[in-house]
């Protein structure tokens, strides 16, 4: 691996667009690879055996297009693909969205936090586990919301639609008094303006692109893998499995620019 080579980042789809957006921000001259699963998406609703699967398969392509590390730019997939592509690509960095968010929250010393994200990422108890790892006392309570991703995916972000949504999962009594919200799916991003006028100034809320793309430019330090060439070196690349309007969209508002698709289906 060479330090001009491009980061790879994965989702199920327009999600991790959120996590890409941060690392361009934050690491310009960094080029990227991103892979979206649209033709599977959303991962939330999958087994842990189908995620795993698709999860191996896209990082095979981007360990073939010679990516110095890989992003698993998706909450379903890192709670349940992570520690098994760490052991089937032992010479890849591979970061997760979920370690940076528990982190963060354990140096907050948060009383009451809240997670709201898919079921494989509620099933997996990732995050319960992990904050209550580093903070013993720490009140975690999680909420399974399967209809905000497909939403997100259809473009429907902004609307009465998902404000409905919104309305009908965060009115949930178990998430009264929290400190501290976390979005437990890298979609949510995208309705973040709405989660936070929803519970107003007294709760926090965790958005995981940034702390992610924080944690990928000390992981790339660490490995002597940081880009120090010129910024007009770096690219960007989109990859989908299957070409869809809402993600040439969100990828447009995201970058700036018209973004050209790639379409390739799973590798087998």
């Amino acid at each position: 691996m060479n330090n001009t080579d491009a980061i790879g980042i994965f989702d199920s789809g327009v999600g991790g667009l959120t996590v890409a957006s941060a690392i361009h921000s934050l690491l310009p001259k960094e080029s990227f690879i991103y892979f979206g699963d649209t033709r599977h998406a959303p991962y939330g609703d999958k087994s842990k055996s189908t995620i795993l699967d698709y999860s191996r398969r896209i990082s095979r392509f981007l360990k073939a297009s010679n990516c110095k590390a890989i992003v698993i730019a998706c909450n379903s997939a890192s709670a349940s693909a992570f520690k098994e592509l760490e052991q089937d690509f032992p010479d890849i960095p591979i970061l997760n969205v979920v370690d940076p968010v528990v982190t963060e929250v354990s140096s907050l010393g948060a009383k009451k936090v809240g997670l709201i994200a898919t079921r494989a990422t509620v099933r997996s108890q990732v995050y319960l586990e992990r904050i209550r790892h580093l903070d013993s006392n720490a009140e975690v309570v999680q909420i399974a919301t399967p209809l905000l991703a497909p939403l997100i995916e259809e473009g429907f972000s902004g609307t009465k639609v998902s404000q409905g949504a919104l309305e009908h999962y965060l009115d949930d009594e178990r998430l009264a008094n929290l400190s501290h919200l976390i979005l437990g799916c890298t979609h949510y991003p995208l309705l973040q303006a709405e989660i936070e006028s929803f519970f107003g100034s007294e709760v926090q809320v965790l958005n995981s692109a940034n702390l992610v793309a924080e944690a990928l430019k000390d992981l790339l330090l660490h490995k002597g893998l940081l880009n120090q060439e010129p910024m007009e070196k770096a690219s960007m690349r989109f990859f989908v499995s299957e070409k869809t309007e809402a993600f040439r969209d969100t990828a447009k508002l995201f970058f700036g620019q018209e973004i050209q698709l790639e379409e390739k289906l799973l590798p087998a």
